[in-house]
């Protein structure tokens, strides 16, 4: 039997299996997931609930099964990306939210209890991200083909 990979909590909503895992809130300076408490499956009438948004993760953070060599992030091992959260932001939490994907999630794997206190923050799709939250996100440009 095949291992599944770890759950990705910055996922797309258009990736296999992909769940809401929060609703964004805050200000646009400084977002913040608000968990949900059941799981969501993406479904049309789920989408349609963001249809005033550009895109569906302006309002909502997906969760999905790691694409791992398929992501830029993914160096063969490990998420660079949750790496870089940790390095380079703040907690901005002082306990581990509730979180429906933990047991399973890739950054809290990596990465423990600091991913977690971090999480929050974090939107996939972030117009104004400031410096820190640029270098935490930036995609390597060896991914790029750069």
């Amino acid at each position: 039997m095949e291992k599944l990979a770890p759950m990705c909590p910055s996922a797309q909503p258009e990736m296999p299996d992909a769940r809401v895992l929060g609703v964004v809130g805050g200000t646009a300076a400084a977002p913040l997931v608000s968990y949900l408490n059941e799981p969501v499956g993406v479904t049309e009438e789920v989408l349609a609930l963001a249809a005033g948004a550009r895109h569906p993760a302006d309002v909502m953070r997906f969760a999905a099964r790691c694409q791992e060599a398929k992501c830029c992030h993914f160096d063969g091992t490990n998420c660079n990306l949750a790496t870089r959260i940790v390095q380079i932001l703040p907690a901005v939490v002082e306990a581990l939210p509730a979180c429906l994907i933990r047991s399973e999630c890739r950054w809290y794997q990596q990465e423990g209890r600091p991913a977690c206190m971090r999480c929050p923050q974090v939107v996939t799709r972030n117009y104004a991200p400031d410096e820190d939250m640029a270098r935490a996100a930036r995609v390597p440009l060896a991914a790029v083909g750069v």
